[in-house]
Parts: C-alpha cells; sequence; structure tokens
C-alpha cells in the first residue's frame, strides 16, 4: 500500500509542475519569475527521466546502466535544484524589497555574500579525507540542499513579518511561493535528518515528502491561475525603522561629488562653454571697476 502511495505520488508530481509551468506562461509571470521557472522545468525534466529509466529497468534496458544513469541524473537535477533555489530566494527578496531601493541594494549584497559564504562551507564541509569522486559530489550536494533550506525559511519569516510594510497581502504571489518554498525547506531538513537514520525509499517521511511537494505545487498553480491583487501603496510613518534603514542604506549607496584637481585643458569643453567663460572673464574687470567705484 505505501509503495503504491509513493509510486502514485511520483507520477503525479511531473504532471503537477507541468501544469504550473503553464500556468506561469499564460498568467505572463514566466519572466517576471523566472529562475522559478527554470527549477520547475528542471524538476519535471529530471522527473520525467527518472520515470522512464525506472520503467524500461529490466525491459529492454541493462539494470547496471539504468542504476547508473539514474544515480547521475538525480544527483545533477539536485545540485541544479539547490543553486536554483539560491537563485529563486534571491529573486523573491528583490521582488519583496522593491519599494525601498535602499534596502533593497544593501540586503541583496548581504544575501550574495551570505550566499558565497555558505557555497564555501557546503564545499569544506565536503572536504573530508574518507570522501572523494562520487561521494564527495553527494556530499556537498546534500549541504547545499541544507544550507538553501535554512535561507528559505530566513526568507519566509522575513517576507511574514514585512508582509504588511511592503505594501504584500497574503494573496501575493511573492508570499504564496516564499510559503510553498518554505513548506519544501521544512521537509526537506527533516528528510535529510530522517535519512541519516533510516534508508528506505518506502519510508513515512517520503510519502509526506511527496504530498508537501504536491500540495505547494497546487498552492502554486492556484495563485498564479488567479489574478494578482495590486500591491498597496507603501505609507510609513517618519518613525518607521523601514524608513530609517532605507534612508540610511540610499545615503550610503551614493557615488561620492568630484572636484577638478589641477589644470583643465580646454580641448574638454565645448565650443559654446569656452565663449561663455570667455564673456565672463571679459566683464570680470569692468565688474570689479564698478565695485571699487
Amino acid at each position: 500500500m505505501t509503495e503504491a502511495f509513493v509510486h502514485m505520488l511520483s507520477y503525479l508530481e511531473p504532471v503537477l509542475c507541468l501544469l504550473l509551468i503553464i500556468a506561469l506562461i499564460r498568467s505572463g509571470s514566466a519572466r517576471k519569475y523566472l529562475f522559478l521557472t527554470a527549477l520547475l522545468s528542471v524538476r519535471f525534466l529530471s522527473s520525467l527521466i527518472c520515470l522512464v529509466l525506472l520503467h524500461f529497468c529490466g525491459h529492454g534496458m541493462e539494470r547496471h546502466l539504468a542504476y547508473q544513469t539514474y544515480f547521475y541524473v538525480y544527483w545533477s537535477s539536485y545540485a541544479a535544484e539547490s543553486v536554483l533555489s539560491l537563485l529563486v530566494i534571491y529573486s523573491i527578496f528583490k521582488l519583496a524589497m522593491a519599494p525601498l531601493k535602499g534596502l533593497q541594494t544593501l540586503g541583496m549584497l548581504v544575501f550574495r555574500w551570505v550566499a558565497a559564504i555558505s557555497i564555501a562551507v557546503a564545499i569544506g564541509v565536503a572536504l573530508t579525507p574518507h570522501l572523494s569522486g562520487v561521494k564527495f559530489m553527494v556530499s556537498m550536494v546534500t549541504q547545499l540542499q541544507q544550507t538553501s533550506s535554512i535561507l528559505t525559511l530566513c526568507l519566509l519569516l522575513f517576507v511574514c513579518f514585512a508582509i504588511r510594510p511592503m505594501g504584500l497581502s497574503y494573496r501575493s504571489r511573492i508570499f504564496g511561493v516564499s510559503l510553498g518554498l518554505g513548506l519544501m525547506a521544512t521537509v526537506s531538513l527533516v528528510d535529510s535528518a530522517w535519512l541519516s537514520h533510516n534508508s528506505n525509499m518506502y519510508s513515512t517521511i517520503n510519502i509526506i515528502n511527496g504530498v508537501v511537494m504536491c500540495l505547494t505545487l497546487c498552492t502554486w498553480s492556484a495563485y498564479f491561475a488567479f489574478p494578482e491583487p495590486k500591491r498597496r501603496l507603501i505609507v510609513l510613518p517618519t518613525t518607521s525603522p523601514f524608513l530609517r534603514w532605507n534612508q540610511i542604506s540610499m545615503a550610503l549607496g551614493d557615488e561620492p561629488g568630484y572636484v577638478a584637481v589641477g589644470g583643465v585643458p580646454p580641448e574638454l569643453f565645448a565650443p559654446a562653454e569656452l565663449e561663455v567663460m570667455r564673456r565672463a572673464s571679459a566683464k570680470m574687470p569692468s565688474d570689479a571697476a564698478a565695485l571699487s567705484a
């Protein structure tokens, strides 16, 4: 019974992924949520290939070759999904902070540094003497996925607190995408901890993982199938920390002024500018004489 339910979920997931991609394209949001569309496309293609391999394994395809192909397709797509998940989080944060350009710029800069450090830590954790080749790749991808899950939960927490000040609502697609990513991240972290003690493919956690993934895809489809409410105009009080930090961030991001040091050759000026300066210089002696008189 459990095995049949897991197989049903594995066949249902690529169908829901395809329907969601169609909903993104029909709503005109595929370009705005480009990384989410790419993430869903990778997941759809990898699920489709893995299902085909499972179907033909032992029926026209040698089992060892089918397993090797399945292994590399699964882990390659898993690595691509980890990177794309980070990019989805980055794009969602950028969209959420669009009205406050100063905080958006500062937050994106901090996010880049955190993402780079997280990737470096994931590679460093995987670099152990007893891991090499395939085991190193599996360990690094797993660590990267866990890092992506933690950053996703932080983003969901931020969006939940900032949804009102940012002019969003719970019907906003930004909130819907963040909620779905948060559910997937939570299950992914629990799944990683569970698999370290139990590697059974048809365990309860795998059923929960499949159910949550299908529910997330259905939720996203609903968000993109129906019109999104317009974003409210942001009106912040003068004591709002969002306003203060946005002003500070914009001030820190301003370019400094420039002054001319030393002589400036006449070739740098346009003829009209040279004529204005010549006339101004000609008037200076007469003006000085009038003032002395």
